[in-house]
């Protein structure tokens, strides 16, 4: 049973303390605490999700654990995906393994995907040695064998990673900026510049640290001047062109974050955050508000300097156009995750749909 003696399994994976075999995907309330102190149960770790520098980080944090020291070429094994598909028992050998000079070892496995998922669930199904498996993963889909091996082992642990927004973006802008106030105003920006990717958005935060220095206001000049062309960027330009109508900039704003690397169901995401504000609006100005007090009243208040863009928006989309809007927009991000179609072509046709409603919206054919 996941969390044995040390009574950290039911906790810390969410199960029903009625039942004996413990859940082996983490809650996300739980997550901070496992990352600290992960179950000696869990032998092996499956971190995974969209968000690349989150994974990185969260995998850095639980090798950490066992040895602080990563470059450490006694007590740190790399195998690469292509070596575990070739030699699926590879993975329980270097398990077993003993370090040169002792300690605990951790084998470490990354941009693994579902080829590596026979190697995996024979070690899960019999694990042997006393190494920690660390096991890195892009966004994988609800059918992944290599989720199902871990998510349903009781040796196992399936740590997601999503992309920062609402909270979890908050706590990491004060965990870099703790010694700095930051204002309403430069907040918003924040949160609207960041949460693409977790390690672009702390080389962001933390170079915004260095730049302040003494200071001990952040304004939004001073996020201005400091926070570059981040992921968000983009995210933004595209939902703005898909609300707008503008084909053109939309397939500039494709093409650029496939150029950067982000996941499309991010793309989705990012649309789908920027919907959800409109049809907030629109419900407001079905209310009696206006545009542009409906726009002002969304929280978090949108930045000044494209407060104009987005009441223009609002006036285009009536809520019940954002109703389909919205449904096209969930329905495309499920298909990203279960249905094997290239998740690029599904989010490029489910923005150019919306794209050529705005323009429909507008009398432009």
């Amino acid at each position: 049973m996941v969390g044995g003696a040390t009574g950290l399994g039911n906790s810390l994976f969410g199960s029903d303390s009625r039942n004996p075999v413990a859940m082996t995907k983490i809650a996300p309330a739980r997550i901070t605490a496992f990352l600290r102190r992960p179950d000696p149960a869990a032998r092996a770790i499956l971190v995974y999700g969209p968000d690349a520098g989150l994974v990185r980080e969260r995998a850095e944090a639980l090798a950490a654990t066992v040895c602080p020291d990563r470059a450490d070429p006694f007590r740190v094994a790399e195998l690469a995906p292509r070596t575990l598909a070739d030699d699926p028992g590879r993975l329980a050998d270097e398990a077993a393994a003993l370090a040169f000079g002792g300690g605990r070892r951790v084998v470490w496995v990354r941009g693994a995907g579902d080829g590596v998922a026979d190697a995996c669930q024979a070690f899960l199904d019999h694990p042997t040695g006393e190494a920690l498996i660390v096991v890195e993963a892009g966004d994988l889909k609800a059918g992944s064998r290599l989720r199902a091996a871990f998510e349903g082992a009781a040796a196992g642990a399936a740590l997601a990673c999503y992309l920062d927004d609402g909270a979890n973006l908050d706590d990491l802008i004060q965990q870099v900026l703790v010694e700095h106030r930051v204002t309403p105003e430069a907040l918003a920006l924040l949160r609207q510049s960041l949460g693409a990717d977790r390690a672009l958005s702390r080389r962001e935060l933390e170079k915004l640290a260095l730049y302040l220095g003494d200071q001990t206001e952040v304004t939004v000049e001073t996020v201005q001047a400091v926070v570059g062309d981040a992921a968000a960027v983009t995210l933004d330009g595209i939902a703005f062109a898909a609300a707008e109508g503008d084909s053109a900039g939309l397939d500039l704003g494709l093409a650029r974050a496939w150029r950067e690397g982000l996941a499309p169901v991010a793309v989705v995401r990012g649309t789908l955050r920027h919907f959800q504000r409109l049809h907030r609006a629109a419900a407001a100005m079905e209310r009696g508000m206006s545009a542009e007090a409906a726009v002002a009243a969304l929280r978090p208040a949108p930045f000044y300097r494209a407060r104009g863009r987005i009441t223009a928006q609002a006036a285009r989309w009536p809520r019940h156009r954002l109703d389909g809007a919205l449904q096209f927009l969930l329905e495309a991000e499920m298909d990203c995750k279960t249905t094997g179609y290239p998740d690029r072509a599904i989010t490029g046709r489910v923005l150019l749909r919306l794209a050529a409603a705005a323009r429909a919206a507008a009398g432009r054919r």
